[in-house]
């Protein structure tokens, strides 16, 4: 076990035969938690990718104990079935899995343009990586961000693809003014090494939202953002995400984040604490209209009482709730 950065909290478990570091032009990582049978098909979708692109993968492991993901994928990389290296990120944790593997990038692979994220819980379409790619160039954006198509479990909850909790952001391929997942991401190598390590706040480690907290900060720093439609990547949804209390949870923990990340972003900003309170309590008061807007439009009850909670949960931000959904994943 090789350690990384010098306080051990990452070590490299493997890495593929005659893996060529400096001729690789992109990175894909791809973190993972008690998923082994998941991340092997999220693998093979990587090894599927039409691209002349030379990329690796990093697979980052979470669970540094039983470390079934690490086993499950170490004998393909030693079979020279894809290339990359597998890493174990001894603290626990979305943030700390996401910094372990872009850190990871930074140390080993000197010479990668773009650094992409996918989850061990997708599947990426063939033509996802050079998409992606080619929308970063054609759009000059330094990040780019893709769907998340959910497939159910059960086919009879395909109603839901339309409540925000799974709707993409946007619907068209362009530029775009705000970014909120790292489900499906594309990021620059000028981004990672002008915002430097760590790069997702620790303080989202298990509720979610480090990504946002991210893509906001470096929206503020001036970075250009892009959206690209055609690259998608299909999000298993298991039953438990269709269920009320997961869904309420889901929505609430939007607006939490929501709270802190434009907290972080207005710091040192006049009354900003107050302004922040205020735009929340005003979307409260809101939510109901809107609510009764979304009903009419939709015509789904679920998706009509989604600004509500989201408006809620804002509020509740500010009296310290914060719904850690990634502390048990188990009930995730």
């Amino acid at each position: 076990m090789i350690p990384l950065p010098l306080d051990g909290s990452v070590s490299i478990a493997g890495r593929s035969r005659l893996l060529d570091v400096e001729a690789v032009e992109a990175i894909v990582t791809l973190p993972t938690f008690k998923r082994p049978q998941q991340v092997l098909e999220t693998l093979a979708s990587l090894r599927a990718q039409q691209t002349d692109r030379r990329f690796a993968v990093i697979l980052i492991e979470n669970e540094a104990e039983a470390r079934e993901g690490a086993k499950a994928v170490l004998p393909l990389l030693e079979r020279g079935e894809i290339p990359g290296m597998v890493i174990i990120a001894h603290e626990r944790g979305n943030c700390s899995a996401y910094n372990a593997g872009w850190q990871t990038a930074i140390l080993q692979f000197p010479n990668f343009k773009h650094l992409l994220v996918i989850d061990d819980d997708e599947t990426a379409d063939p033509q996802w990586l050079e998409r992606m790619c080619h929308a970063a160039e054609t759009l000059a954006a330094d990040i780019v961000g893709g769907p998340q198509v959910p497939v159910f479990a059960d086919p009879a909850h395909a109603k839901w693809a339309e409540h925000p909790v799974f709707a993409p952001p946007y619907r068209e391929t362009g530029r775009v003014p705000a970014l909120y997942s790292s489900g499906n991401l594309l990021v620059g190598r000028n981004v990672l090494t002008a915002m430097g390590p760590p790069f997702l706040d620790l303080r989202f480690n298990f509720m979610g939202g480090g990504d946002s907290d991210f893509l906001s900060r470096s929206a503020q720093r001036g970075f250009v953002l892009g959206w690209c439609a055609e690259a998608k990547v299909r999000e298993t949804v298991p039953a438990r995400r269709v269920e009320t209390d997961w869904i309420r949870a889901r929505s609430l923990r939007n607006g939490v984040i929501s709270t802190l990340v434009e907290k972080k972003r207005r710091a040192g900003m006049p009354f900003a604490g107050a302004k922040v309170f205020a735009r929340s309590l005003a979307l409260l008061a809101a939510s109901p209209l809107r609510g009764i807007m979304r009903l009419a439009r939709t015509g789904s009850p679920a998706a009509a009482i989604y600004p509500v909670h989201v408006a809620l949960g804002r509020v509740l931000a500010e009296f310290g709730y914060a719904n850690e959904q990634y502390r048990q994943p188990e009930k995730n």
